[in-house]
């Protein structure tokens, strides 16, 4: 069996200008990044003309069995282009920290893989490395002020930027810096987020134009002073600098998939930690150019779609006109308590347990957020037809249908019959609804997302988070959606509650506002904004021949 990296360097990619072509764009919206990559001019923004519909892809709370969310988005995107249909998909950049912890490569798997996959999954056009630059700018001009004299009056013991690095490294989350005084700085206690983490990031992928991320920039806070007052990145007049360094990070990266359809891949923030989805221009940029635009959320649907539905549906203006939910058989039955070891046999019971998982996602997909949808189950060869059965089953129960996906191994012809029953649904009007108005106080939001989205029974605030909420109301931020991050393992705060648990609170134990995104952060459990490197990290097998081919990445 071949892996994805030797299927996807085995591809015969098409020159990006002939993607571009397929996409109606002309020679000056593109600029080329070498044969297979380009970016995309931001002034296809203007074009007028009807848009395309919209097409997300979520999953099932993800498990160590694997989902393939994805994989699906791609295989989907594939299908529709072979069926007729007119299609972009828009994805989300690999960060370099799961690429080389737990995770490995992040371009899709199989014969559904976005390419040249070595490239998305490592350096691509850069623009994770500048939006750390940008960030990290920020740290140094607000360390300078402090040490020039402080002309702002900031409480160092109040500072709430802090510096970022694309890769998962524990060593970092709490640091002192500016050690010795004097002329190497003020000391102080500071840490590093994850780059995915920062807020530069979330900034970049809500942003709709060049002047609207520059104003972003410059809301954002970055500390207090000693009289609570806060302290923005436009107090320290860091924001035209930073904009320098993203301009041209702020256009869309254009690639392919291993079928040709045009792929729109542009930012990454996490769906744990951050708001979990593509760009607000890559999407825009899909709808202005495709019939059909699929894209997908991170994690679970409690996590990435709640998050794409509530803040960037919200702040866009978009409207999704189906919603594909990715599952597997082997995951439902580790949600129904086996360990990966005993997925190979047929388990109903097992099944049956794990199912309420997926129809809770269903039910808050169709009955909350009102949006039609149908079930994509990636079929595994030790399923059994009884096990297909029964998904099915539950599902109809619902009024969804559920439709094997078989894009891993087929490419886009195992997902035809998945691009025709989202063609059905996307073609018929629907209610789209936000789970919360967002004019609600904050802890009444945070509840909303708890009870309605979690199934918990209610919210508990530590006495910092309970501080922090009627901080930033104070200050006026109070009306922003809420960006909630919590373990994507469990409806609930505990990665332990596997399946659909009930009964439970989510402890909320800091809350912050990033003014520049638009959105309060909601930190519950044991959330981390900077991961650390499993035991073996996926490193260990990445290599570059003599030749100079990269080998063991996924």
């Amino acid at each position: 069996m071949k892996s994805d990296i030797q299927i996807a360097q085995e591809a015969n990619m098409q020159h990006i200008s002939q993607i571009a072509k397929k996409l109606g764009l002309s020679e000056e919206e593109i600029e080329y990044y070498g044969k297979y990559k380009a970016k995309i001019d931001l002034s296809v923004q203007e074009r007028k003309g009807k848009e395309g519909k919209l097409v997300l892809v979520t999953a099932i709370t993800p498990t160590p069995a694997g989902e393939g969310k994805t994989t699906t988005s791609i295989g989907l995107a594939d299908g529709l282009s072979r069926i007729g249909k007119k299609t972009a998909v828009a994805l989300r950049e690999p960060s370099l920290g799961p690429v080389f912890g737990i995770k490995g490569g992040a371009a899709g798997g199989g014969y559904a893989q976005v390419v040249p996959m070595e490239d998305i999954n490592l350096h691509f056009t850069g623009d994770f490395h500048a939006i750390g630059a940008a960030n990290n700018l920020l740290a140094a001009m607000l360390d300078n002020h402090i040490f020039q004299g402080n002309e702002l009056g900031i409480d160092s013991e109040k500072i709430t930027w802090r510096r970022c690095v694309d890769m998962n490294d524990r060593q970092l989350r709490f640091v002192e810096d500016g050690l010795g005084g004097g002329k190497n700085g003020v000391p102080r206690k500071d840490g590093y987020d994850i780059t995915v983490a920062s807020e530069i990031m979330a900034v970049l992928c809500l942003a709709t134009s060049l002047s609207d991320l520059k104003k972003r920039l410059s809301r954002m806070i970055v500390g207090y002073t000693y009289e609570g007052k806060p302290v923005t990145a436009g107090d320290l007049k860091a924001a035209g600098a930073m904009t320098a360094l993203l301009k041209d990070a702020l256009k869309p990266n254009l690639v392919q998939t291993l079928e040709g359809t045009p792929a729109i891949v542009h930012g990454g923030p996490f769906a744990n930690i951050a708001h979990g989805c593509n760009s607000v221009l890559a999407t825009r940029t899909a709808l202005k150019l495709a019939d059909y635009a699929v894209t997908e959320a991170g994690f679970g649907a409690d996590l990435g779609a709640e998050k794409f539905l509530d803040i960037k549906c919200r702040a866009a203006g978009l409207k999704p006109s189906a919603v594909v939910l990715v599952g597997t058989v082997r995951a439902l039955k580790m949600h129904g308590g086996l360990q990966k070891t005993e997925l190979g046999e047929e388990n109903l019971s097992a099944l049956e347990a794990g199912l309420p998982n997926l129809l809770r996602h269903l039910e808050n997909i169709t009955q909350v957020y009102r949006l039609p949808a149908v079930v994509a189950i990636n079929r595994f060869p030790a399923d059994t037809d009884a096990e297909i059965a029964l998904v099915m089953q539950k599902c109809a129960e619902l009024g969804v249908n559920v439709v094997l996906s078989t894009v891993w191994a087929e490419g886009g012809k195992g997902g035809e019959e998945l691009a025709r029953e989202v063609v059905r649904l996307a073609e018929k009007p629907n209610n789209f609804r936000f789970c919360y108005d967002e004019k609600l106080p904050v802890r009444e939001k945070i509840n909303a997302v708890v009870t309605k989205i979690y199934r918990g029974k209610g919210v508990v605030y530590t006495p910092e988070a309970t501080e922090q909420i009627d901080r930033l109301t104070a200050l006026g931020f109070g009306g922003l959606p809420v960006c909630m991050a919590k373990t994507q393992y469990s409806f609930s705060d505990d990665a332990k509650k596997l399946g659909a648990p009930e009964d439970f609170e989510v402890t909320v134990r800091s809350v912050k506002v990033s003014a520049g995104a638009g959105f309060a952060v909601v930190l519950t459990g044991n959330i981390l904004t900077m991961p650390g490197l499993p035991k073996v990290p996926a490193a260990e097998a990445v290599d570059v021949d003599e030749h100079g081919k990269i080998v063991g990445l996924f």
